[in-house]
């Protein structure tokens, strides 16, 4: 019989620290930056973002996350035999977040890992642990998804500093006798590193290069709603479904234009689009499970649901997951 994998618990946390525009606007201009609400909004439908706490890591944001998950599964942490971790801030330069994160959690023994393929991290790691648990390498994964991007931008550039912000999303993966992930389809292209970056690293004790993110926001949305209908024609094929089988379309939350452009190519409604950017702005690598289990939670998303989720990052990555809840 062949073995599958589906999603039994969700969960998610957000910093406390909740920045409107206008409290960043306000903060921006005593800098010297000026930018308004109504320009913030127009281009990026965002309104608002968390920021943490100087003192508040990765993994400490993750931990929280992957607690609700567990909790929704029914499962304690000792349940767990794999832990992928989603990011581009970790806590330090090695070990990886996902070490750190199973000790604060008491998982210890199984095996646990950072993927960093920036704001695709979920998918790509979502993709990891089922073919892990197809594979018979694990039977309860659990793959979180944990940015501090308030830490890496540059208060100084008002195309960026306003786009981001900080949270942590979490998923269990089981062992399942019946489809839950139905297919998968990632994909990168190196030749496009300098559009979305940090270019910056440690070395001799010192921060070589720039340490602050870098991007070039057109260039990225020419790139993005192409290849998000390339990806989700992809999946759907593999499945052998049809756009009109998609129940919801939870993308990764990086920009309302990208978005809306997607859903028009899948010849979807905003209404069936799950959309949090405008409360959290771009959580890179949390921004898809912190979607879904807001999505989840308000009881928006219910069982038995195809969702679409796909994503575009720095790297340049993309991919999507065709799942059914």
């Amino acid at each position: 019989m062949r073995r599958y994998s589906r999603i039994t618990g969700t969960g998610s946390y957000l910093p406390p620290r909740r920045l409107t525009n206008a409290d960043l606007v306000d903060e921006l201009g005593q800098r010297g930056i000026e930018t308004s609400d109504e320009w913030i909004v127009e281009r990026t439908g965002i309104r608002a973002r968390h920021f943490a706490a100087p003192d508040v890591t990765c993994s400490d944001m993750g931990v929280e996350a992957a607690r609700n998950a567990l909790q929704a599964a029914g499962l304690d942490p000792t349940d767990i035999d794999l832990i992928i971790v989603a990011t581009s801030t970790p806590d330090m330069v090695f070990p990886s977040a996902a070490c750190i994160l199973q000790n604060k959690l008491g998982a210890n023994g199984c095996p646990a890992f950072d993927v960093q393929a920036v704001c695709s991290g979920f998918i790509y790691a979502l993709t990891v642990a089922d073919s892990m648990i197809q594979s018979g390498a694990a039977r309860r994964a659990l793959v979180v998804g944990s940015e501090v991007f308030s830490r890496i931008l540059d208060f100084n550039d008002r195309t960026t500093c306003v786009l981001f912000g900080d949270g942590a999303g979490a998923v269990v993966l089981e062992a399942s006798d019946t489809p839950g992930i139905l297919s998968s389809d990632l994909h990168a292209d190196g030749k496009h590193v300098d559009i979305l970056c940090v270019p910056g690293n440690v070395s001799g004790g010192q921060v070589l290069g720039d340490p602050l993110l870098k991007m070039d926001g057109q260039a990225v949305f020419k790139l993005a709603v192409g290849l998000l209908e390339k990806a989700a024609h992809a999946v759907l094929a593999k499945a052998g479904l049809q756009e009109s089988d998609i129940d919801w379309l939870i993308p990764h939350q990086a920009n309302i234009r990208i978005m809306q452009g997607t859903a028009r190519k899948l010849k979807l409604p905003m209404d069936k689009v799950v959309v949090t950017v405008d409360q959290h702005g771009n959580t890179s690598a949390a921004s898809i499970p912190l979607a879904l289990d807001h999505a989840v939670r308000t009881g928006q998303v219910q069982p038995g649901q195809t969702l679409l989720l796909e994503g575009v990052g720095g790297g340049f990555t993309w991919g999507a997951v065709l799942l059914k809840l």
